[in-house]
């Protein structure tokens, strides 16, 4: 309890520095100083919690606590005290990535101890621990912790994030793995009382092309197959893919809970922006798998560190499975809950060229569909307007069917462009959401997504639909205002 008190006064005094020019309107974001992967997201006693790895001293990544926010409509959150901090014999150097689950009215969390044996050498060791709340604010660290203390022997260095569920009368885990041999993998445990773990073996592995270590694992039933979420590290990128530093995507499959043998598909990701990594998943009480990412990525320009603060996490996005095993993720649909003031414009229109829809808003919600069964066009999209030189473009090509997303002259004049190729058929639907750092597309009803942050200099002109070389009819092109969570008094309204 020191140690978290400490905590929270050195965020308290942080806060009051923080610059707010890159504040976030509707997004998790830490009160001040760092924050990277999504922990233990759960439903408990009515409530969404979410946790987050956190470094309350710093703007920058350090040693690991645990940061804490709920809400009772996945929209409106609000921040709790730091819910762990390392320094203890099983988590020296940081209570690293995990999950929680919901023990018979106990709110369970289950993380990785990270320990330090030689900074400069970079050597570690890893363990999986296990703190326990009652009223699921304060936690309590076992005492028997760790209750994994060493990883299979045929095992490299790195063993971490914990993912845990209930499955007929058991808990099993899954756990971010890499073998001696420096390959990718995910291992699983299986246990009686969330105490006592019994290794079962590896669940999935890299062929040699998938990276050398699997972080943030998930693993769950969608729609009648059996999905695995990793973000492999070690990727080498390919053409449009793999541009980041490391990756996040999900292998489907069928799954025998008996044998514990995942015959799956190829990987694929997940999102194509520039900043989405260690997504996590919960089920909800209406049945929904939603998901949320870091909306970060490691050694990119976070300009937010000027100001006292940097990362933040995606929208909450519902996923379900095609019957082509691709998975698509949408907003949840309490994101029409931030809607404010509404626009329309020239629906069931013959564009060619441009039209500028004005506002300085800087929290939206667009909404464009075009009708590409007729078109002339060679590209279309839409643009983000600065008053002056800064845009945001998301285009469409229709000769290669690639949706492209620049952030070039917003923030990322280095490696500024991310694309991904969509067959669009008769309609190419776009949602967007954009926030004062950010930038969330979704096209096609989650075909494809892209999530990327964006630094502006300078305000907002608008939003410029564009068609090029040709027109295109515009069926639908509304856009919202939206609200700022964190200024707004009534919380729960």
């Amino acid at each position: 309890m020191d140690r978290i008190h400490r905590a929270e006064k050195a965020l308290k005094k942080a806060e009051e520095k923080i610059n707010e020019r890159y504040r976030l309107g509707y997004h998790i974001m830490p009160r001040a100083n760092w924050i990277n992967d999504p922990n233990g997201l759960i439903q408990y006693k009515g409530e969404y919690h979410v946790f987050y790895q956190h470094h309350p001293y710093d703007e920058n990544w350090g040693p690991m606590h645990w940061g804490h926010v709920k809400s009772k409509d996945l929209i409106h959150w609000e921040h709790l005290p730091v819910a762990l901090t390392p320094g203890d014999a099983f988590d020296q150097s940081g209570c690293f990535s995990g999950s929680a689950v919901d023990d018979h009215g106990t709110l369970v969390l289950i993380y990785t101890g990270h320990n330090v044996i030689d900074q400069e050498k970079d050597l570690f060791y890893q363990n999986q621990n296990i703190a326990v709340s009652q009223d699921g604010i304060v936690f309590e660290k076992l005492q028997q912790n760790p209750v994994i203390a060493e990883m299979p022997e045929d095992s490299a260095r790195h063993f971490r994030d914990p993912k845990v569920w209930k499955h007929n009368g058991s808990w099993y885990m899954v756990v971010g793995n890499s073998s001696k041999e420096n390959v990718g993998r995910v291992i699983l445990y299986r246990s009686p009382n969330l105490r006592d773990w019994e290794y079962a073996g590896v669940l999935a592995q890299s062929d040699g092309n998938l990276g050398y270590m699997w972080e943030c694992p998930d693993f769950f039933e969608l729609d009648g197959k059996h999905v695995l979420l990793i973000s492999p590290q070690g990727i080498d990128a390919d053409g449009d893919r793999y541009q980041n530093l490391f990756q996040t995507g999900y292998l489907v499959g069928e799954y025998d809970d008996e044998t514990h043998e995942f015959i799956h598909g190829s990987f694929t990701e997940l999102d194509h922006g520039h900043d989405f990594y260690a997504v996590q998943t919960l089920l909800d009480d209406k049945g929904r798998r939603i998901a949320i990412g870091w909306m970060d990525m490691w050694e990119s320009e976070m300009p937010t560190k000027a100001d006292g603060w940097c990362g933040a996490l995606t929208l909450p996005r519902e996923l379900t499975l095609r019957d082509d095993h691709k998975i698509l993720m949408n907003p949840v649909e309490e994101t029409e809950l931030l809607r404010q003031t509404e626009h329309r414009a020239c629906a069931n229109q013959s564009l060619s060229g441009s039209y500028l829809a004005k506002t300085a808003e800087e929290l939206l919600e667009v909404q464009v569909v075009y009708d590409i069964t007729d078109s002339s066009a060679q590209t279309i999209g839409l643009t983000i307007r600065g008053l002056e030189k800064e845009e945001t473009v998301i285009q469409y090509s229709l000769a290669d069917q690639r949706l492209t997303l620049d952030c070039s002259k917003s923030g990322k004049a280095n490696d500024g462009v991310r694309s991904v190729r969509i067959e669009a058929g008769e309609k190419l639907a776009l949602r967007l959401f954009i926030d004062r750092s950010s930038i969330e597309v979704f096209a096609n009803d989650g075909e494809a997504t892209m999530t990327s942050r964006i630094y502006p200099k300078e305000g907002r002109l608008g939003i410029e639909l564009f068609s090029e070389i040709g027109d295109v009819r515009i069926e639908k092109f509304i856009y919202w205002t939206l609200k700022d969570i964190w200024k707004d008094d009534g919380l729960f309204e």
